[in-house]
Formats: C-alpha cells, structure tokens, sequence
C-alpha cells in the first residue's frame, strides 16, 4: 500500500467512524423521520435534486470557467448530503430528527435521482455526465447507511454504551480525518490553487450563497429545518461528484483538484451563514420544548 492509497484508506476510515458516531446519538425514529413527512421531503428534494443542479448548470454555462471547475459545480450540486455535514448542523438546532432524516433520506434515494438527475440535465442541457446506480449506492452505503446503521442498532440494543462509545468514535474519526486530510490537501492543493482565478471563486461562492438561500427559503417556518436545509443545499458529497467525474471525464485530470477547491471555498462562503444560525441558536429557548415554534 503506498501513500496515497494509505491517505485514501485512512479518511475513509476516519468518515466511518464519524458516522457511527452520529448514529450511537440516534434513534431508528430519526433515521425515518422525513418520510413521516411527505412536505418536508418535497422540498428538500426540490431544493437538492432540482434547484441547485439547475443553478449550477446555469453558472456553468454563463461563466467562463475551467473545464474542471464546470464539472465541479454541477457534479457537487447533483450529490447527497455527506457524512461530515450532520455534526455541524446537529450544534445548530434542537429538532435532530430532520438532520438524521434528511442523511439517510438523500442516501437511500440518491441511486436513483442522482443518475436522473444526470439524465435529465444531460437531455436538457447536454451536460454529458453519468455515472452508474450501483457505484452511487457503493459510495453511500459505505460512508452513511452502513455505519449509521451499525452506531443507531448499539444505541437501541445498549444505550449507555453508545453514550460512552459515541464522543471516542467521534474524537478519533476527526483526529484521523485531519492526519489524513493534511496531506492530501498538500498533495492536491497545487493543482487546486492553479484553477483560482477567472472568476472560479465567485462562482463557487455565487453557487454556495444561492443554495443556502434556496436551502433557508425551502426549509419552511420552523427555523431548525431552514438551517440544516440551507447546509444541505450547499454541501454535498465530495466521494459521490469524484465518481461522476471520474464515470464522465476520465481524462480531465483537474476534476479532483477542483471539487477539493469547491470543498474549501463553499465551507469559507457558508461560515456567515453557519455564525447567523448559531447565534440565533444559542438565543433560542432551548429548554423549553424541542418544538420551539417558528424561526427566521
């Protein structure tokens, strides 16, 4: 094994045990909890599978931007929530139920509405991006349903020691994502700092504040599903949009380098947003009810 397949093996590992480590926090009632709600699921489904992938094509098509930044921005908009996203938005608000749902929801359906998602941009637009169901349901089954799965049994058949287990698997899957992450991020970053310029980060950011808008409009009344469908929106599966590149464009060798650089800028774009919410948050009632009514 070299270093790069070390690297590789290492983050996948450390997302593993991330995972696990949210679902040792869950119920099975979370983890089906948006298709107890047939709204709610609509419009995450409008603003992730519809809106976004069309204003990534858009900007695609409008900007003049590197071939691998184009295949970037629509490959990240067409991807489910990844697995690093849930512990973020679970410090953000007090109903984790939809958090759960809207993970396991977007990673149960994601063989299926991400290659029609692909088709239909391809029919409309001519986008030519692909990518085979099974390969879909590979990644997500390995990085969320399976280990959410496995933390969500132990916390139902052995609830204390989930709560013991979850902060260790937690701790050590960060502590492993960031060894690993740093030196991939000095592998790819030359690669990536050569695609900054003609306009790559204002679309990125054009991109991430457009769909944290679609996400926040889309989520509802309630001010807790606003915010983890606005993060949704904006933050998506790196592992899945490195597959379509690498199923659709297997000779732009740039692919990679820039989803890493929509990764870096879109998670820079979205920390006002992620400020406003937490400080909406921490003024919230959070002990009066979990259903604390309406928010902005």
């Amino acid at each position: 094994m070299d270093i790069a397949q070390l690297v590789r093996t290492t983050i996948l590992f450390s997302i593993v045990l991330l995972v696990f480590g949210l679902g040792l926090r869950a119920m099975p009632g979370d983890a089906i909890s948006l298709f107890r709600a047939p709204a709610l699921l609509l419009r995450s489904l409008l603003a992730m599978n519809v809106v976004v992938p069309l204003l990534a094509v858009v900007l695609a098509a409008m900007l003049d931007l590197h071939p691998a930044v184009k295949i970037a921005l629509v490959t990240m908009a067409v991807s489910p929530v990844p697995p690093f996203l849930p512990g973020k938005q679970l410090k953000l608000v007090v109903r984790e139920a939809y958090v759960y749902g809207l993970l396991v929801a977007t990673a149960l359906l994601a063989a299926l509405l991400v290659p029609l998602t692909l088709a239909i941009l391809d029919a409309l637009f001519g986008r030519n991006m692909r990518i085979e169901p099974a390969e879909v349901a590979r990644i997500v089954a390995l990085t969320v349903l399976i280990p959410l799965a496995l933390g969500i049994a132990v916390r139902y058949w052995s609830p204390g020691r989930a709560e013991r287990l979850s902060s260790l698997a937690s701790g050590l899957g960060t502590v492993l994502l960031v060894v690993a992450g740093v030196p991939l991020l000095v592998l790819v970053w030359p690669a990536a700092a050569a695609l900054i310029g003609d306009g790559t980060v204002l679309a990125i950011i054009l991109l991430t504040v457009l769909a944290l808008a679609v996400g926040h409009f889309l989520g509802g009344p309630k001010g807790d599903d606003r915010t983890v469908l606005a993060l949704a929106s904006a933050t998506r599966h790196p592992a899945v949009a490195l597959a379509i590149a690498h199923a659709s464009f297997p000779d732009e060798k740039l692919a990679p380098a820039a989803v890493l650089l929509y990764l870096i800028v879109s998670t820079v774009a979205s920390a006002p947003y992620t400020a406003w919410r937490k400080r909406l948050h921490a003024r919230s009632p959070l002990f009066v009810s979990p259903e604390r009514g309406n928010g902005t």
